[in-house]
This record gives structure tokens, sequence and C-alpha cells, in this order.
């Protein structure tokens, strides 16, 4: 996700467009807690990103699969789940590289002495 995804710039009738939904279908799903929209400085209006609007319509993918909004929370939940796993891994994997060539330049240096 690049920082322009996450720059709240819509307000909810644009998002609501964008996403193919009813602007009191955002509403609900905020109330749900499917979706946390920014909110302008006085709190009175929601504003929605590229971010939220890719959320919105996983949503929509989901709730067309017959999920109610119960099973896409949980979904949604072990999707985010997977992905902090899958960076976590690409981590570690980084780090056991290093530490192999690491190793293996100690025992260049070792083998030349």
């Amino acid at each position: 996700m690049t920082p322009h995804d996450s720059h709240a710039v819509y307000v909810i009738s644009i998002a609501a467009e964008l996403a193919g939904m009813h602007p009191q279908t955002l509403r609900i799903y905020e109330r749900r807690g499917l979706v946390r929209p920014a909110r302008t400085a006085g709190g009175k209006q929601r504003r929605y990103s590229n971010a939220d609007i890719a959320r919105l319509r996983r949503i929509a993918e989901l709730a067309d699969l017959g999920l109610n909004l119960e099973g896409i929370r949980q979904v949604m939940a072990l999707e985010a789940q997977i992905e902090a796993l899958c960076d976590r891994v690409g981590a570690l994997e980084a780090a056991l590289e290093r530490a192999a060539a690491a190793v293996a330049r100690s025992e260049e240096h070792t083998s030349e002495l």
C-alpha cells in the first residue's frame, strides 16, 4: 500500500459510487466495524481513502459469496493475519539469508588463516 492509498479524500457519496454501493451500506459497515473511514477535523464528515474503497469492494465480493457481516469480518481478520504472517516470514527469510552470508564470510576468513 502506498501513502496515496491511505490518504482519505472521498466523501461518502463518492466512496459509495466507487465501491458500487449505497451510502447507507457504508454507514452500516462502519457501525459493524468493517470499515473505519477518517473523519474531518470536527468529526462530522467521513472521508474514505483508496484503501477503504478496496476494502469495501472486498466486502462486496465476500457478500456476493453468501457470507453474512460477521463472516465477512472474520474472513477479513484472517486475511489481515495471513498478510502480517507473510510479511514476517519474508523478514525472517531475509534475516536468514544475511546470517548465512555472514557465516560464509566467516568461514572464508577462517580458512584463509
